[in-house]
């Protein structure tokens, strides 16, 4: 039997489950404005007048306020020079005022008024008539086009120079917050691997990693959530239908969830009983792909130097070639931070320059439709000199969470 796997259940794992909310503090508000001086500062470097934050990513990332996308546009505006504007309907001004982390001020437009002329009025009461304006890059086509139709006399561009710039740049406190957030996630994922048994549903552990997730002081339950057994480990994504565990299983869970706004995203494959050779052979493979991915990320090094070096270990040994099946069918990784997914990619041809502070995940799946699949995936962070896991591998197909 593999070691760390089974021999529990999923109520006494539970009862385990200790609350680590408060190990690291959350950004504060004087971060926030550090990041504004931080996004002003690159604003002036690119001629940029002015940035629109949408009620996306980017404005919690920004500001600490977090309200979410709806037809009212809803968000912040950024002069290069001067004061934080919030922008929002007028009868959920004092509300907004309520949810704010960085302080500014709040202007409201009415249900019969344009909030894109409103808009064109905060630029020009900062000075900027004209000029190139940063549109979050998450914002919704109504929104781009009702700012556009508004600020003629401006150049719109995509935020992610600034934006996406300054969020793949980690301070250590961000780093610390993911550091956290991927460690509690580990600890879940060897909790689950102890209280699976013969005949339990991959429905079962996702409530058990939901109720983990929830009683170990994330922000909530999952983010996301994939259980799978068997044949399904092959696929990715997972597939919409449950499985029922049985001895000889390769049990694949993927999982995370947010930790003060820090996503957690961790992957474990291993196998519930006693492996095959074959199941042997192909995790000690992914174990190596991932390895090299890590041997090669450094300031300076590309998204796409991962992936080659990955992809290289699989088709070297037989799988492939490029995406094709058997092998690896998608990208070595991605970015991380308050989304799951973000920049940088770490994917084939990536031509983005890794910078120290960029984290982001080492994760191939090698799927073999109608067997199985492997996919280890943990995190790294780009140092000054090469590259840090911020949680250790898998240790081996025998004892995955190094137990012995």
């Amino acid at each position: 039997m593999t070691i760390g796997v089974g021999g529990s259940d999923f109520a006494t794992e539970l009862a385990g489950i200790r609350n680590q909310r408060d190990a690291v503090p959350p950004i504060g508000a004087e971060e926030h404005a550090r990041r504004v001086d931080r996004a002003q500062a690159r604003m002036a470097e690119l001629g940029i007048a002015a940035l629109w934050l949408d009620g996306t990513t980017n404005l919690a990332w920004m500001t600490g306020l977090k309200h979410g996308q709806s037809e009212r546009p809803v968000g912040a505006v950024l002069p290069v020079r001067g004061p934080l504007t919030y922008l929002c309907p007028e009868f959920e001004v004092e509300k907004l005022k309520t949810m704010l982390t960085l302080p500014g001020e709040v202007r409201g437009w009415e249900e019969d008024e344009d909030p894109y002329a409103l808009f064109s009025d905060i630029l020009r009461a900062s000075d900027v008539a004209g000029g190139t304006v940063a549109l979050d890059e998450m914002a919704r086509v109504f929104v781009a086009e009702g700012l556009r139709a508004a600020l003629p006399n401006h150049h719109f561009v995509a935020s992610g120079a600034v934006t996406g710039y300054l969020r793949q740049r980690k301070t250590e406190h961000e780093v610390a917050l993911l550091r956290q957030a991927m460690g509690m996630t580990l600890e879940i994922q060897a909790a689950a691997a102890r209280g699976l048994r013969e005949g339990v549903t991959t429905t079962e552990v996702g409530e058990f990693l939901a109720a983990a997730h929830r009683k170990a002081g994330f922000d909530g339950g999952p983010a996301f959530s994939i259980a799978l057994f068997g044949e399904a480990t092959a696929y990715p994504h997972g597939v919409p239908y449950p499985q029922v565990l049985k001895d000889g299983d390769v049990v694949l869970i993927d999982v995370g969830a947010p930790l003060h706004g820090y996503v957690s995203d961790i992957t474990r494959s291993y196998v519930f009983g006693t492996p095959t050779q074959r199941q042997r052979d192909i995790w000690n493979l992914d174990h190596a792909a991932q390895a090299a991915g890590i041997a090669v990320a450094k300031p300076g090094s590309t998204g796409g130097a991962i992936d080659d070096a990955v992809r290289g270990v699989v088709v070297a040994a037989g799988f492939g070639p490029g995406h094709r099946t058997p092998g690896l069918p998608h990208r070595a990784g991605h970015g991380i931070g308050m989304d799951v997914h973000e920049g940088p990619y770490f994917v084939k041809g990536g031509k983005e320059i890794l910078a120290p502070g960029v984290t982001g995940s080492i994760e191939p799946t090698i799927a073999i439709y109608g067997e199985f699949g492997i996919r280890l995936e943990d995190h790294i962070v780009i140092t000054e000199t090469g590259a840090t896991w911020l949680t250790q591998p898998a240790k081996s197909v025998d004892d995955p969470f190094g137990q012995d």
